[in-house]
């Protein structure tokens, strides 16, 4: 006798299940989230999940960060880029993208096998936009020959969460734009020529 194949989790039930995912994950937060739960929502059975995915590790962090390609947008400034990025969807102002972030912060700091794994599969390509769209300004000579990108690439969206998480301040458009002006440019890019 030969086994039978089972099927395997693709394409459209692929993304249900991806959508249901992030559904419970907004729901109850990463910490209560459960493959029970998960195929409940998705109207499939925990043993298709299992087929697919090991863990709840695994099957929130495909759903937070679905294989795709992302664009780089290429403005041709270092400001207009930053705020492509930061004020467009999947931005910092985008309210669902946030939302699933703060679902996923305690896990960060309590599950390593999560953290790991976030930081490694969601923030690690973030990082690595970021880094083509600064060197694309060192490229066109927009920024200061000793200014530490190491230190500076976070900062946007380390001042606008802890603003969002310590002081209650939603991230806007205008707010995002404030501190590209205000901080991160002054910061990053030579001073404009002296006129005469």
């Amino acid at each position: 006798m030969t086994p039978i194949e089972r099927p395997r989790v693709e394409g459209d039930r692929e993304q249900e299940i991806f959508q249901a995912t992030l559904e419970v994950l907004a729901e109850v937060g990463y910490d209560r989230l459960t493959m029970d739960a998960v195929a409940a929502k998705a109207k499939a059975s925990k043993a298709t999940l299992y087929r697919r995915w090991t863990n709840k590790v695994s099957l929130v962090i495909e759903a937070l960060h679905p294989k795709g390609e992302y664009v780089v947008p290429d403005t041709g400034s270092l400001r207009s880029d930053l705020m492509a990025v930061f004020c467009g969807m999947g931005g910092l102002s985008d309210h669902t993208e946030v939302a699933r972030f703060a679902s996923v912060l305690t896990a960060i700091a309590r599950d390593q096998d999560f953290a790991d794994a976030f930081r490694r599969e969601v923030v690690g390509p973030k990082i690595a936009l970021s880094q083509q769209i600064w060197e694309r300004a060192r490229e066109r000579g927009e920024l200061r020959d000793d200014v530490d990108l190491a230190l500076l690439e976070p900062a946007l969206a380390g001042i606008v969460l802890h603003r969002m998480f310590i002081l209650g301040e939603p991230p806007t458009p205008e707010l995002i734009t404030r501190v590209i002006d205000q901080i991160i440019l002054p910061a990053a890019t030579r001073d404009p020529a002296p006129s005469h």
